[in-house]
């Protein structure tokens, strides 16, 4: 599990320094994550989320100020929840595009077992669209890096800017919210080899 991710200098107040704690703030966000998932923002409630959690209505404001409050820590939590499945899917691989399946497949096995992350990072472009940017800036961010490193590899095409690392998260999304979250079951490895494929083909080094 990523470590939890708080959203402004108020939350950061607020940051559990115990072991209970900490275990007390995840079952939170956890159970916010379900409550914004399956009922969306404005007919989620404080109440829900701590009956979920089974807690009770004074642990939530030991963390948190209000449901605004919780669903931008949840965005942030979720955000680096993505990051370190696809850390920890890259991990031990070299060649630019083994990585690139590797980051996609984890992504595709995350969503797959987090439906409710489309329908609450798309909410928070209306609720907190701070938080909705951030998400996507960082996402773009990572892949340009892995990029960039493909290009001074030499697996890459020379050239690779902003728009390119746009476009492919652009493509990982969709293919998440078809393969993932419209799918009652996800081949993950599947997808993600399809998806190299074609990444081979449009920015590959060629000969010449």
């Amino acid at each position: 599990m990523a470590s939890i991710q708080t959203a402004s200098p108020e939350a950061q107040d607020k940051t559990p320094r115990t072991d209970r704690g900490r275990k007390t703030l995840r079952k939170l966000l956890d159970a916010a994550a379900k409550e914004f998932g399956e009922k969306g923002f404005h007919e989620a409630s404080i109440s829900g989320i701590t009956r979920r959690a089974g807690t009770a209505l004074g642990s939530f404001y030991t963390y948190f100020e209000s449901k605004d409050a919780i669903f931008r820590a949840l965005v942030n939590d979720m955000s680096a929840q993505v990051a370190s499945h696809a850390r920890e899917g890259v991990e031990g691989k070299s060649d630019p595009f083994e990585i690139e399946q590797a980051a996609l497949r984890a992504f595709l096995e995350f969503a797959s077992d987090n439906k409710e992350i489309y329908r609450i990072i798309d909410e928070a472009e209306f609720v907190d669209p701070k938080s909705f940017r951030q998400h996507y800036e960082t996402t773009a961010a990572r892949i340009l890096d892995r990029l960039k490193n493909g290009e001074a590899s030499g697996s890459f095409r020379e050239g690779m800017e902003e728009p390119h690392a746009w476009a492919l998260m652009g493509m990982n999304v969709f293919l998440g919210l078809r393969y993932a979250v419209w799918s009652d079951t996800t081949d993950a490895e599947r997808i993600a080899s399809v998806a190299n494929t074609m990444l081979r083909s449009g920015i590959g080094k060629t000969d010449g």
